[in-house]
């Protein structure tokens, strides 16, 4: 006999998929973000003058991560004295911007097809 599980409290779950679909959008908007060459440190300012809000402790893995995936290169410099890792998008990560940024336009589209359709009693 299978184990009958409650459902999760809803809260949950919703904060759950938030965090799910902040992370995909987090990595296009850091991939969007570095078609310009910038360190870390100057990333973070960059995309929160934009509404996009991500913690060093987010951004210096996902930027480790995407490198290691070959949609970014960096490459370390010294200035002001110190040592910093300068971060761009790859022609790989132009291209995976390019295809997921038209896959998340093409859902938000039909997202909205579905809501209209819901409101309309459809």
């Amino acid at each position: 006999m299978e184990a009958i599980v409650a459902p999760s409290d809803p809260k949950d779950a919703e904060a759950a998929l938030r965090q799910e679909l902040r992370r995909g959008a987090l990595v296009l908007a850091v991939l969007a973000a570095l078609h310009r060459e910038q360190c870390g440190s100057d990333l973070m300012p960059a995309l929160a003058r934009t509404g996009v809000m991500i913690d060093a402790g987010a951004l210096y893995p996902m930027l480790r991560r995407l490198e290691t995936q070959g949609l970014l290169v960096s490459e370390w410099r010294l200035e002001t004295g110190r040592r910093r890792r300068y971060y761009r998008t790859s022609a790989a990560g132009e291209t995976v911007l390019s295809t997921l940024t038209l896959e998340l336009e093409q859902l938000t589209q039909g997202l909205q097809t579905l809501k209209e359709h819901a409101r309309a009693g459809r």
